[in-house]
């Protein structure tokens, strides 16, 4: 065999090997998409840190109420793999903050919010006792962007950012109406930063999930005082203005004349059941199942009406009777 034959041979026998990708573990690395281990538990525990220290003062600054904060875990991994592994009943909240990071997750136990709502419409914490978990309902939902917008003051107090730079939140949601990412999309490495967060007989979590491309480029600053400095009754009227923006559904029920089932079996189109009330006729107005209202039943031009003869309770008790 002639040398360029052989060299031939040789080269397409290695084209394979040097053709191979590069290990994504590896690549990751070399791009600054995944940190080691070290690197990673230096930042989360100067972040950590931070958050023990000023998430109490903010809430009890603003609230009046005392909650404590400890460190529960740090994970890594794909930033969807570990949002799924929350569970449904967090609520969760993406957020953006120029100069740091442009796509970071806050997550939040909802037993932590249905504790604090009604603490903040009077219950006494210390005798709440410890909601079971479950799905936010879209008031409490709403409520939510409170909770999460001193999560996120936080991180604008004590990671540089190269500016005076203000969060940028979503809207926040379920856990498991999260959205399928884009076709397309590539899921970073991100770390999970888990706090345990105690607030009168509850227990509940919150949860930070960044990039570790942001997070490895992180410098953690001394954090100025993160606490805004409202008093109570700014942050209970400000819930009370948020809680009367939620959209609810309204419906009104009206009771009809008592039938036999061989009756109702044998109705046909177009057959006609009267009002159980002679005169006016009495309404149930409810919103998002909840009984509000007592009315009657009329009319208004081309629409049917219900006027309000009643109501459920003071303005207080409804706004608990609604969030509840």
């Amino acid at each position: 065999m002639s040398e360029a034959a052989e060299n031939i041979s040789t080269s397409e026998d290695a084209s394979p090997e040097a053709s191979a990708a590069f290990d994504p573990t590896l690549l990751a690395r070399m791009t600054g998409e995944l940190g080691d281990a070290p690197s990673l538990e230096r930042i989360c525990s100067e972040l950590t840190a931070a958050y023990i220290e000023y998430l109490p003062d903010i809430f009890h600054s603003e609230t009046g109420f005392k909650i404590e904060l400890r460190f529960a875990s740090m994970k890594t991994g794909l930033k969807e793999e570990l949002l799924a592994t929350l569970g449904e009943t967090t609520a969760l909240c993406d957020a953006s903050l120029r100069g740091w990071c442009p796509e970071f997750t806050m997550g939040c136990g909802g037993a932590f919010v249905m504790t604090l709502v009604e603490a903040m419409l009077g219950a006494p914490p210390e005798m709440i006792e410890p909601p079971t978990e479950r799905v936010l309902s879209k008031i409490e939902l709403d409520l939510t962007e409170m909770i999460f917008s001193k999560v996120a003051n936080v991180l604008r107090t004590s990671v540089a950012t190269g500016g005076n730079f203000e969060p940028v939140l979503a809207n926040p949601y379920n856990a498991g109406d999260r959205p399928k990412p884009p076709e397309g999309y590539r899921d970073p490495n991100a770390a999970l930063i888990s706090f345990i967060v105690t607030f009168g007989k509850t227990e509940s979590m919150i949860h930070i999930a960044v990039p570790q491309r942001n997070l490895l480029k992180t410098k953690v600053t001394t954090a100025k005082s993160a606490a805004a400095g409202r008093t109570k009754k700014e942050w209970t009227e400000q819930i009370k203005e948020q809680v009367q923006r939620s959209q609810v559904s309204v419906e009104a029920r009206i009771n009809l004349q008592t039938q036999t089932l061989g009756i109702i079996s044998k109705l046909q189109v177009g057959d006609v059941i009267p009002f159980e009330d002679l005169g006016d006729v009495k309404v149930q107005v409810n919103a998002n199942g909840k009984e509000l209202y007592f009315g009657e039943f009329g009319r208004s031009g081309t629409r049917y009406t219900v006027r309000v003869t009643d109501t459920y309770s003071t303005e207080s008790d409804l706004l608990e009777h609604l969030i509840g």
